[in-house]
């Protein structure tokens, strides 16, 4: 069974890569959802909904939760997503590379998928010398 991934974002941040991650690959190969925290919404009912979220997204075998931002109100959100009963790992610094790199490699497992995912987006990252 597939890795569900869940994108914890800041307004419209995971939205958006969801519809350029489409551009590029066509059909995504895992479920993907993306939750966005817009400043003064109420942080209970986005926990609940992503607490939601994270439960229909796991099909047994896990969640993969990427976050914008370390340590805001999206990633807070994610750890305490650890409490539910739903095996997940979490990745910040969400890019685009990153979320390509996931969708590449539907077929491995969480703990795999985490580290691809922070691999995928250090390596997506290029200082051009032009």
């Amino acid at each position: 069974m597939p890795i569900g991934v869940l994108l914890l974002t800041h307004a419209g941040v995971g939205t958006a890569l969801i519809a350029a991650t489409r551009g590029v690959v066509g059909p995504l190969s895992l479920r993907v959802a993306a939750l966005c925290y817009n400043n003064g919404d109420d942080v209970e009912a986005y926990q609940n909904s992503a607490g939601r979220a994270l439960h229909d997204l796991d099909s047994g075998e896990g969640v993969l939760v990427l976050t914008d931002l370390y340590g805001a109100t999206p990633s807070n959100v994610s750890a305490r997503l650890a409490t539910m009963g739903v095996p997940l790992r979490r990745v910040s610094g969400l890019n685009l590379p990153m979320l390509l790199r996931v969708l590449n490699y539907a077929d491995q497992g969480l703990d795999e998928l985490a580290q691809i995912a922070a691999s995928g987006a250090r390596n997506g990252v290029v200082l051009d010398s032009v």
